[in-house]
């Protein structure tokens, strides 16, 4: 990407606004715009408009784009904010990225003759985000359980970017790991590794000894007859996005000490996960130019 770029940053949570901050490090030209609630910063532009929207080099939606149908996700700003408004400010051929670019927002850019480019989709931000996911899966352990994690007995469901990071940091931390996958690649990988495997199809009458179960998978897979194996003191952490892999509902009823520990990376590592981003954008750059 060339320097001093014109780059505007776009709703969001503390992930934008940190990225904001190190864009701006790096000798861009950076506006903010529905960040009202962000810290002050030097050398940022906070707008209240857009009317120089459409001279951006780059356009930076958050992560997700939309917090509902139609609506910029601002948590840190103040009002709502319809991505129309936003589109029709923009001209064919700028770059416009964000994340979760959901059908209906791709739909609605499509109509301004615009492409919103998903680098929520992309490989090395999927794993730089994994790091302060699995971080952050340790630290709700750390504050819920009422037991160390050495010598404790932990189930990490799936063993994809985020179960593999998590099982290495609960293991290192002296737990007693066991994965549970439906690939025997995946129960190959995690023996490799030192923990036990199980296949996920079978854990019926196996759950009632563990202290700890992380989910990694987005979709059901710990049902109501699962949950209800579970003893009383076993802390259930749910990573996975919406929809999640818990019978809530049925968690709520039984009784069971469950968290649904969604973006983590924005909550636990913002800076970390605002460079991240920021490195992911600039691979898009050098691609799209």
């Amino acid at each position: 990407m060339k320097r001093e770029g014109n780059i505007w940053v776009l709703g969001g949570d503390l992930r934008q606004e940190k990225l904001a901050a190190l864009l701006s490090e790096d000798g861009h030209c950076v506006h903010t715009y529905a960040l009202d609630q962000a810290a002050p910063c030097g050398g940022i532009i906070t707008e209240t408009a857009l009317e120089g929207l459409h001279r951006a080099d780059c356009v930076i939606l958050p992560l997700p784009v939309a917090a509902k149908p139609g609506v910029l996700h601002t948590p840190l700003g103040d009002g709502e904010r319809p991505l129309a408004d936003i589109f029709s400010r923009l001209r064919p051929g700028q770059f416009l990225c964000g994340g979760m670019v959901g059908e209906e927002t791709a739909e609605l850019a499509g109509e301004y003759g615009l492409t919103v480019h998903d680098y929520f989709r992309r490989e090395e931000l999927a794993v730089a985000n994994a790091v302060p996911t699995a971080e952050g899966a340790v630290q709700i352990a750390l504050e819920e359980l009422a037991v160390t994690l050495h010598g404790a007995r932990a189930l990490v469901l799936g063993y994809g970017r985020v179960g593999k990071l998590t099982a290495h940091r609960l293991a290192a931390l002296g737990a007693r790991v066991t994965v549970a996958a439906r690939s025997y690649e995946a129960l190959a990988w995690a023996e490799a590794y030192g923990h036990e495997a199980q296949q996920l199809t079978d854990l019926a009458g196996y759950l009632c000894g563990y202290d700890l179960v992380v989910n990694t998978i987005p979709r059901r897979v710990l049902t109501r007859a699962l949950l209800e194996e579970l003893k009383e003191s076993c802390l259930v952490i749910d990573l996975a996005s919406k929809p999640g892999g818990v019978d809530f509902q049925g968690a709520a009823e039984l009784g069971v000490r469950c968290v649904w520990a969604l973006s983590l990376p924005g909550k636990v590592a913002p800076v970390t996960a605002a460079s991240a981003l920021r490195d992911t954008i600039y691979n898009m750059l050098r691609e799209y130019s």
